[in-house]
């Protein structure tokens, strides 16, 4: 656009619908609906609802930090950002460092979930099909979001809001007619402790299923690397983030509450992933072709998820080589399109050879869950130092600024609801319905360990040789070009 930096991103390339369909699409909630939550079934079982709308006000607690930190300091950095302004700039590094990795993990995860997947309902309806067959469709998918993300920001996250429409349309339709079918066996008593699975009863069940299932709100905070681009970004990002939070949290307890009264809330300890105890069984059993339609809402999620993804390493990665502590290249960008074309083929790079390389040395399935457990341990490391970094934030900021609600008890609160979450992500054996990971999804620890110790060795010679990139990490480069930004969000003196 006319009178804009060259080596800048586009800005107010879009608005609230794009960056509020950016951290939906971010949740995946038609693969969370089908696959993530109902792990928590084998807790809470029938009391599975109560299970998801307790992690659905334990997640609102972080979200609150993050729309307050989004809005006071509007930055493709993002959680870095807060992290520097918030504890130290070293700290926000080390979180950009870590965030960065595990936001470029997320891709292949989803295209790995894309090809098994597809491959798998196409083996079952045509068994000509391969069933082994689903890297093709992991690299279909790498090429649309390499396509996208090429053009821009605004094409990318009208894809995104297409998609995520899409999918949570057709989940809402289901739960409506599960709703319906399920008649008088309706009941709120799926709301209480009485439904939980065999040696789990009452309030332990509830909370075991609460720890699975808060894992399934991770990315409602996938709006803030997009605030540089975004209309009005500081009252933009704290609306989209709080907004997807709060209404996909009350997408999955709708649908959860559905699936629940329609299996039967004594029978659903055993409702899972797959097979005829699944979403796509159900509907397969009972309502004819709309199972296709549920199967198309987990694909276009996947899909959806990696796009949103995508732009968040890109960005983030962008904001880190600005201020070159990572390199310079990633900071290019494209001339018209305003992308950065460099971090675009790197995710590329990275997605297609982690989904391919993993997937074929140990099957889709198990290198899907080793980079989930990566990638979950990763990101709700970041949510905790996020949360402190809302207080420190706040504390720092002065009296008038400070509400103690909103930035002292919510960033307590959050970050003691996402602890256990933590441990259950890393299989630490600290609670009994923890189960310890065994190999190779137990490598998990050791990946993210020896990738932090690498940011730790990279952050010392940096402190060394040019600590002033380090303090750089605290800079809001937005309020550069923002005349009206004398707020104590604005740019760190140089």
């Amino acid at each position: 656009m006319p009178g804009e930096p060259s080596g800048t991103l586009r800005h107010d390339a879009i608005g609230l619908r794009e960056v509020l369909f950016q951290s939906i699409t971010a949740m995946a909630p038609a693969a969370a609906v089908a696959a993530s939550i109902p792990s928590g079934a084998a807790f809470a079982g029938g009391s599975l609802p109560l299970a998801v709308l307790i992690a659905l006000v334990a997640c609102l607690f972080t979200a609150s930090c993050v729309a307050e930190l989004a809005r006071e300091l509007p930055a493709a950095g993002s959680v870095a950002t807060y992290a520097a302004r918030g504890l130290h700039p070293a700290v926000g590094f080390l979180v950009g460092w870590a965030y960065v990795f595990v936001e470029m993990l997320v891709p292949p995860l989803l295209l790995l979930q894309l090809g098994f997947t597809a491959a798998g309902t196409l083996h079952a309806e045509w068994s000509a099909y391969p069933g082994d067959l689903w890297w093709p469709w992991s690299l279909a998918g790498a090429a649309v979001i390499a396509g996208t993300g090429y053009l821009g920001v605004r094409a990318s996250a009208r894809f995104g809001t297409v998609l995520g429409v899409f999918e949570v349309l057709v989940l809402l339709v289901f739960a409506v007619l599960l709703i319906t079918e399920a008649g008088s066996a309706n009941t709120l008593s799926v709301f209480g402790t009485s439904h939980t699975a065999d040696g789990y009863t009452g309030a332990t069940g509830v909370f075991a299923g609460s720890v699975y299932t808060v894992l399934a709100f991770a990315g409602f905070e996938a709006a803030a690397p997009l605030a540089e681009e975004t209309r009005d970004p500081r009252r933009t990002m704290h609306r989209a983030v709080l907004g997807a939070a709060l209404g996909i949290g009350l997408f999955y307890v709708l649908t959860t509450y559905a699936i629940t009264v329609y299996v039967g809330p004594d029978r659903f300890a055993g409702f899972g992933a797959a097979g005829e105890a699944s979403w796509e069984g159900v509907a397969r059993a009972s309502f004819g072709l709309f199972w296709v339609l549920v199967f198309l809402a987990v694909v276009n999620s996947t899909i959806a998820n990696a796009n949103a993804s995508a732009n968040v390493s890109t960005r983030t990665a962008f904001a880190l080589a600005r201020i070159r502590v990572l390199p310079g290249l990633l900071a290019t960008l494209h001339p018209r399109h305003r992308s950065p074309v460099a971090g675009i083929a790197v995710q590329t790079a990275v997605a297609v050879g982690a989904a391919l390389g993993l997937g074929f040395a140990h099957g889709p399935v198990t290198a899907f869950l080793l980079l989930a457990t990566v990638i979950v341990t990763v990101v709700v490391g970041v949510y905790i130092v996020v949360n402190l970094s809302c207080a420190g934030y706040f504390l720092r900021s002065g009296r008038a600024a400070l509400k103690p609600v909103r930035h002292l008890l919510s960033p307590v609160l959050g970050t003691v609801a996402f602890v256990p979450a933590l441990l259950t992500a890393a299989g630490l054996p600290v609670f009994d319905f923890v189960t310890e990971l065994t190999p190779p999804v137990s490598y998990a620890g050791p990946v993210v360990g020896g990738w932090m110790v690498l940011g730790l060795v990279v952050l010392l010679v940096l402190i060394r040789r040019h600590p002033e990139r380090i303090a750089e990490t605290a800079r809001v480069h937005l309020d550069a070009h923002d005349p009206g930004a004398d707020r104590q969000g604005g740019a760190v003196p140089r």
